[in-house]
C-alpha cells in the first residue's frame, strides 16, 4: 500500500489520469481483498526418499538383535511443509518415515540449511518428527542405548536421513506460493487400542472420567490449498504405533502410517474422486506376505497356495524413470510445473496405543494373554498382539493404513475451518533430569519434587504385546530379580539417591548415569511450539 500511496499525487495532472487512478485503486483494493481472504500464508510442501540401507543393518524400534534388514516392503520418505507470513515468520515441519527423529541428524540438517539459506531456517523454527515405524534402518542416533542392537553408528542410515530431510525442505522452500490452510478433526475408532489396559485402570477414577476412551482416537488434519493449483497436500496427526509389522519382519517398511501416506498420494494423483479406487484400495498397492512370527504356518501348504494364487504380476519391464508405470501415470495427470501432492501421516501421543486391534493372545494356546502382566503361563515371549489381518502382518499393515487413509480423505473433503492469524514459534532446551514439579499430596495441598536421571526398569525388558522381550521379565514388575541385579551391577550400580528417586520402579539399567564410552541416554532435550493461526503444534519428547 505504501507504493500505491506514493504514486497517488502524480495522477492528479489530468481528468484522464484521475479516472485511471480510481480504476487502478479499485483493482488494487480488490486484489488486496483477495490476497487477504485467500492467501493468508505462503505454503510449500516437499517430499524426498530416505529409504537407506536395505540389507545387513539392524532395524530401529524393537531392539531385537536378530531383526536384520533383508529387502524393502515399500520405500521411506521425508515429507515437509513450510508455512510463512509474506512479510513475517515461517515454520518448517518435517515428518519422517523413521522410528524417531535424531538430535544428531537435526544438527547436521540445520548446518546445511544455514549454509544454503543463512538464518532463515534454524533450530527455532524447524521441527522434525518420526512416524515411529519399527521397520526402518537403525544406527542413526547418538546415544548408546539406541545403538546397542545396531552394533554402533551406521553411517549410511545417518547420511540418507540428513540428505533426504534437507532435500525435502529445499523442495518445500522452492514450492512456496500464496495459499490457504484448512483444519479439520474427527474420531477414528478402529485403528488403535490400549495395549496396557490394566495399567490404565490404575489411574484415578476422577482422571479416567475425563476421557471417553482409554486412548486418544482423534485425528487432526491440515489441508493445504494453493491459490492457483488448488489442494497440494495434507498432513494429519493420529496416535497409533508403527508396529503392524512384527519384530521378526526383515523388510524396510513405513508400516501403517507409511502405507496410509502412499494410499492418499495415489488417491489424489488419480483425481481423488474415484470411489472405485478407494473401494479397491490395497489389492495391488502394498504387497501381501505371510507373517513369520506364527510357528508352523508353512505347514499349511494349501492355504499358502491359495495366498500365492492371489498375487498378480505384470509382464517384466525395465524399472527406469521413463518406463515406470507410476511415473507415467502421475506424469500424465500432473501438469508440468504443478507440485506433486504430498500427504503425511504424523505420529502423536501414541504411548501404549497399538494397531493390533484384535487384542493379545498366546501363541501356544490361542487364548488371551494374562490381563495384568501380558504373559502366557508366566512367559512374556509367547504373548503377541494381533492385527486385523492376522496372521498376515502385511495385511494388517494395509488395513490399519487404509483405515487412517479413509478417515483422512473424509476430513480432507470436509475441511472448512480456515487457519487465520500469525505464524510464530518458541524453542528451548530443558534438562529433564533436574526438573522441579509440583504434585498434589494425599490429604490435600501440594509439594515440589525433583526429577532425576533416566533409568530403565525390569518391566521395560519385558517389552510389550507388540514386541515381547526375552528371558523371564514381566510387564508391571515392581520387585526385580536378584540375578539381573547382579548383571546390572557389572555395568553400573545405582546409588541410593537414584534408587529412592526411581522408586517404586526397580532399576535394571541406570542409563541416565552411564557415560562410557559416551552418554547412554539423553537428559537435555528440546521443547518446541509452533503457532499457525489458531493451530498450535507441540514438539515434545515422547514414546
Amino acid at each position: 500500500m505504501m507504493e500505491v500511496l506514493a504514486s497517488f499525487c502524480c495522477y492528479f495532472q489530468s481528468p484522464l489520469r484521475t479516472i485511471w487512478l480510481w480504476i487502478s485503486l479499485v483493482l488494487v483494493l480488490q486484489y488486496s481483498k483477495t490476497v487477504l481472504s485467500d492467501s493468508n500464508y505462503l505454503i510449500g510442501l516437499g517430499s524426498y526418499d530416505i529409504t537407506g540401507p536395505a540389507a545387513d543393518v539392524n532395524m530401529m524400534g524393537y531392539a531385537n538383535t536378530e531383526q536384520i534388514a533383508s529387502g524393502i516392503h515399500f520405500r521411506l520418505r521425508a515429507r515437509s511443509f513450510i508455512v510463512a507470513e509474506p512479510q513475517g515468520k515461517r515454520v518448517v515441519f518435517v515428518n519422517l518415515d523413521a522410528c524417531m527423529a535424531s538430535q544428531l541428524v537435526t544438527i547436521k540438517v540445520l548446518e546445511r540449511l544455514k549454509a544454503r539459506y543463512g538464518d532463515l531456517y534454524t533450530e527455532q523454527n524447524v521441527a522434525i518428527s518420526g512416524i515411529h515405524t519399527h521397520a526402518g534402518p537403525g544406527g542413526y542416533l547418538q546415544y548408546v542405548v539406541y545403538l546397542v542392537t545396531s552394533l554402533g553408528f551406521v553411517r549410511q542410515s545417518f547420511d540418507v536421513l540428513v540428505d533426504g530431510i534437507e532435500k525435502s525442505i529445499i523442495q518445500a522452500h522452492e514450492n512456496l506460493r500464496p495459499g490457504s490452510i484448512f483444519v479439520n478433526k474427527g474420531e477414528l475408532l478402529d485403528a488403535g487400542v490400549n495395549r496396557s489396559p490394566s495399567a490404565y485402570l490404575n489411574n484415578p477414577a476422577s482422571e479416567r472420567s475425563k476421557y471417553k476412551y482409554d486412548v486418544d482416537k482423534e485425528m487432526t488434519l491440515l489441508k493445504f490449498v494453493d491459490n492457483q493449483w488448488g489442494p497440494v497436500g495434507t498432513f494429519n496427526w493420529f496416535a497409533t504405533h508403527g508396529t503392524s509389522m512384527s519384530r521378526t519382519n526383515s523388510l524396510i517398511s513405513g508400516d501403517n502410517k507409511g502405507a496410509a501416506a502412499r494410499f492418499t498420494e495415489d488417491w489424489f494423483e488419480q483425481n481423488g474422486i474415484k470411489s472405485s479406487y478407494i473401494n479397491d484400495l490395497g489389492t495391488d498397492g502394498i504387497p501381501r506376505r505371510v507373517s513369520n512370527i506364527i510357528p508352523n504356518l508353512h505347514n499349511n501348504h494349501h492355504e499358502l497356495l491359495e495366498l500365492a494364487a492371489s498375487f498378480q504380476s505384470s509382464p517384466g519391464r525395465p524399472a527406469t524413470r521413463t518406463l515406470s508405470v507410476a511415473r507415467r501415470v502421475r506424469g500424465a495427470l500432473r501438469q508440468a510445473d504443478k507440485p506433486g501432492f504430498v500427504s503425511a501421516f504424523c505420529q502423536t501421543n501414541c504411548g501404549d496405543v497399538s494397531p493390533n486391534v484384535l487384542g493379545a493372545f498366546c501363541l501356544d494356546t490361542g487364548l488371551p494373554c494374562d490381563f495384568n502382566h501380558s504373559t502366557c503361563g508366566g512367559k512374556n515371549e509367547l504373548c503377541y498382539g494381533r492385527g486385523p489381518g492376522y496372521p498376515d502382518e502385511f495385511e494388517s499393515t494395509r488395513i490399519i493404513g487404509e483405515r487412517q487413509f479413509r478417515k483422512a480423505v473424509d476430513l480432507f473433503n470436509k475441511a472448512s475451518e480456515q487457519l487465520k492469524g500469525k505464524v510464530d514459534y518458541r524453542h528451548t532446551y530443558l534438562d529433564f533430569s533436574q526438573l522441579e514439579v509440583t504434585v498434589p499430596k494425599q490429604g490435600g495441598g501440594s509439594e515440589v519434587v525433583k526429577t532425576c536421571p533416566a533409568a530403565m526398569g525390569f518391566a521395560f525388558a519385558a517389552g510389550t504385546t507388540d514386541g515381547p522381550g526375552a528371558f523371564d521379565f514381566k510387564q508391571g514388575d515392581d520387585k526385580g530379580n536378584p540375578f539381573w541385579r547382579l548383571v546390572r551391577n557389572l555395568l553400573k550400580t545405582p546409588d541410593k539417591k537414584q534408587v529412592d528417586c526411581q522408586h517404586p520402579k526397580p532399576i535394571l539399567l541406570d542409563t541416565g548415569e552411564m557415560k562410557q564410552p559416551y552418554d547412554w541416554a539423553p537428559s537435555i532435550l528440546p521443547i518446541q511450539i509452533f503457532r499457525i493461526g489458531q493451530l498450535v503444534i507441540l514438539s515434545v519428547p515422547g514414546v
